[in-house]
């Protein structure tokens, strides 16, 4: 730090930097970091540093977990710097749980929207997402499930993030892994969904029902695997409704809340799917509902999609197609659009 003193490198190294990345974060950095402390070469860039910072943790579970780092992590936060969420995984001898530092390449992505920012429209926002699909169990083997890959749900994470959200992603069954930097939630069936997203709604500013939930759940799940008995046919499964999560989110809605909704369907006509989507609206109560023709193999599991983003009125507000990634950045422009300005910061 002081080998070079008339080159000060403890302020030029923070000035000359697009982006810093801290990676591995420790909770003893992430602590010297909030209290502003500068009493060795990285601790003092970090505050002379004049473009993004991100900073990636890595640690053992119950030092993430703990209220101190927490309260760390929140505090820098809200001045600004992206701490992403660690990996779940293998940790130092045969530990394993979240505190695992991100695969490369996934922080490698970061710094590449850090270096080509999109707007920070959603800087201070908490963003609530539901991801994938559900299963409902028809005994220990078998279940009842849908396509859903759970690209569109984390396409949504992923723009949120860049954004400037803090994220929370509930997740059911997908064939992706989520992009780092959200807090993330498993939820296989629609139950257990249902209960994550009303036990998180309360903290969130914009709630995007991305979740392909099951509509229908088998009235009774068996404790052991149903047998195929080779001179009968086997008996009727008897479906019975789910509850719709959508509707429950919209009664129990805050002030200024803005929710989105998500519509899967099949059509023979531009008309029939839009008149589909506005009766689908009506019925939910959300203020932006995003529709798709997923007939033909066109959107479960591919990257590319083609959305509509219909307003509290019906009316189409915006078509977008391309990568998924796109469909989110379309949804959450709208979004942010009906967002009540933020209160002023104290002090």
């Amino acid at each position: 730090m002081w080998s070079d003193v008339p080159a000060v490198p403890h302020v030029s190294l923070g000035r000359w930097a697009d982006v810093v990345v801290v990676a591995p974060a420790s909770a003893n950095l992430l602590a010297r970091a909030a209290a502003g402390m500068s009493d060795d070469l990285l601790t003092a860039s970090l505050l002379t540093a004049t473009g993004p910072v991100i900073m990636a943790p890595a640690m053992h579970t119950e030092m993430w977990e703990h209220p101190a780092t927490r309260a760390n992590v929140a505090t820098l936060r809200s001045r600004g710097v992206q701490v992403i969420e660690p990996a779940v995984g293998r940790l130092t001898g045969a530990d394993s749980g979240a505190g695992r530092l991100p695969e490369p390449d996934d922080i490698a992505r970061l710094v590449e929207d850090a270096l080509q920012p999109p707007a920070r429209d959603l800087l201070g926002r908490h963003v609530l997402v539901s991801v994938g699909g559900t299963r409902e169990d028809l005994d220990p083997v078998r279940f009842l499930g849908n396509r859903s890959s759970g690209r569109q749900g984390f396409a949504v994470v992923e723009r949120a993030l860049a954004r400037g959200a803090e994220v929370t992603a509930v997740v059911g069954t997908v064939e992706v892994a989520p992009p780092p930097g959200a807090r993330v939630i498993a939820a296989t069936s629609a139950a257990s969904m249902r209960e994550s997203m009303l036990a998180e709604q309360a903290r969130a500013d914009v709630i995007v029902m991305a979740a392909a939930v099951a509509d229908f759940a088998p009235e009774r799940t068996e404790a052991i695997k149903i047998k195929k008995v080779d001179d009968r046919d086997p008996d009727p499964i008897r479906l019975v409704r789910n509850p719709d999560i959508l509707v429950e989110l919209v009664s129990h809605r805050s002030a200024g809340q803005v929710i989105v909704g998500f519509a899967a369907e099949t059509a023979a006509s531009e008309e029939e799917l839009l008149s589909l989507a506005r009766a689908k609206r009506e019925r939910k109560g959300c203020d932006l509902l995003v529709v798709n023709d997923v007939g033909g193999e066109r959107v479960f599991g591919r990257e590319d999609t083609s959305v509509r983003v219909l307003g509290a009125d019906g009316h189409v507000l915006v078509e977008a197609s391309g990568a998924k990634s796109t469909a989110a950045d379309a949804v959450l422009d709208e979004a942010a659009k009906l967002l009540p300005p933020l209160p002023p910061a104290r002090g």
